[in-house]
């Protein structure tokens, strides 16, 4: 009897030690907001895509460039992890040729001016234990934009897009600073074009060629002659006709661009597109006041 209730015993104590730890085991943990919360931006620009990754504070009553931001001193250029900015292809800042990878952003704000460095060792949390001149692949001077209304919460966006670049701004209180970047679209394009051409090209991949050429002003002689050739494939897209008629235009052949803007014209009336209806009578009009 009393072996038994020894060995009752020592199953009523396991049982109580497996019960007291799952409240332990099990709970989970307590979520909070974060003070910086982590933001990311994938843009494309032209054929290249840019991504950005950055930690976001906030000014919370605080002053920052000068205080909380030292001047004259290596900046992570946000929060908590360095910030990192990863190119598909090589690009030009600021005229400065970096080849395609990742890169961490670190600045020196100044009062009128920002160093801007693009440093190769993108996975720091902060800034390096060991500053290193050879890692950096870009270094730039940035001069100080003072804007009339303070940005909150520290922001890195891109804007200005076109084929071949856009504009990358950081911004915090009242200070921003404004890197240019230039993509290789012009090399891509090419290229892809070329290649698209020469392999049973459907009617879209001529039309997207011409169109190409016509906004970035390349050989519009070329552009006249895909146009064509995708308008004789497909004879029922009123956006064709519509480049169509862009292309003659800038080539000085009014005549035959006031019939292609007609064509255009006719079927985006059939198909309801009151904005190409819009451009089409414009046009129409324009050049044949001119011809």
């Amino acid at each position: 009897m009393k072996k038994l209730n020894s060995t009752l015993l020592i199953k009523n104590l396991l049982l109580s030690t497996f019960f007291l730890f799952i409240p332990f085991t099990g709970s989970s943990q307590v979520k909070t907001p974060q003070p910086s919360p982590a933001s990311k931006i994938i843009q494309t620009v032209g054929l290249t895509e840019i991504t950005v990754e950055f930690s976001r504070p906030s000014m919370k009553g605080r002053e920052i460039m000068g205080e909380l931001v030292p001047y004259g001193k290596i900046w992570r250029t946000g929060a908590n992890q360095n910030t990192k900015i990863t190119f598909s292809d090589p690009v030009k800042l600021n005229g400065q040729n970096l080849d395609k990878g990742s890169y961490a952003i670190y600045t020196r704000p100044g009062e009128d001016m920002w160093e801007v460095f693009f440093y190769k060792k993108s996975d720091n949390w902060g800034n390096p234990k060991k500053w290193e001149a050879s890692e950096i692949a870009v270094a730039l001077e940035i001069p100080v934009t003072n804007l009339d209304n303070s940005v909150e919460t520290f922001s890195i966006w891109i804007s200005n897009l076109s084929n071949n670049g856009a504009k990358l701004n950081i911004a915090w209180e009242k200070t921003r600073i404004t890197v240019n970047v230039e993509v290789p679209t012009v090399n891509k394009a090419t290229a892809s074009i070329n290649e698209t051409l020469k392999n049973n090209p459907k009617a879209r991949d001529y039309y997207n060629a011409a169109r190409y050429y016509l906004e970035e002003n390349q050989d519009l002689n070329l552009a006249k002659k895909w146009i064509a050739k995708a308008v004789e494939m497909e004879d029922n897209h009123y956006w064709m006709f519509r480049y169509q008629a862009l292309i003659l235009a800038d080539l000085g052949d009014i005549k035959n661009a006031i019939q292609a803007a007609e064509k255009s014209l006719e079927l985006a009336q059939e198909n309801g597109n009151n904005d190409y209806v819009r451009m089409n009578n414009k046009s129409i009009a324009e050049w044949t006041a001119m011809n």
